[in-house]
């Protein structure tokens, strides 16, 4: 079993960067694929990005690509999400999660329902 820990969510205007980062603890991080979700008041959790285990295949969502960018260091056990030029909309609670892959290295995964582990969340608030 894997625990996650998010941290680096904050109130920042509109334009602005952030960098969240999730720390694992527990078991083999680079045994997990990774992905980073949000979910904002009275909404469903989205998809944000996802990352493999080796860090060679990503995804993101048509409503941050070209803004956000996943990665993740397996020596430091952690993964990172930068959120750039933030919008109002990209406001939520970010939560991390952990999906152990035992065969594929390059394997993504997407859908919430396949993860296994979940941290606690980080707030991001974007004011316009």
């Amino acid at each position: 079993q894997v625990q996650l820990t998010e941290s680096g969510g904050k109130l920042v205007q509109a334009g602005a960067s952030l960098r969240l980062s999730c720390t694992a603890s527990g078991h083999t991080f680079s045994a997990y694929a990774m992905g980073w979700f949000r979910q904002a008041p009275g909404k469903e959790r989205d998809t944000v990005a996802a990352i493999s285990r080796s860090g060679d295949n990503t995804y993101y969502a048509d409503f941050v690509k070209g803004r956000f960018a996943i990665s993740r260091d397996n020596v430091q056990n952690t993964v990172y999400l930068q959120m750039d030029n933030l919008e109002p909309e990209d406001t939520g609670i970010y939560y991390c999660a952990a999906d152990r892959v035992l065969v594929f290295s390059g394997q993504l995964t997407i859908a919430a329902r396949d993860y296994d582990f979940w941290g606690q969340g980080t707030q991001v608030t974007v004011s316009s």
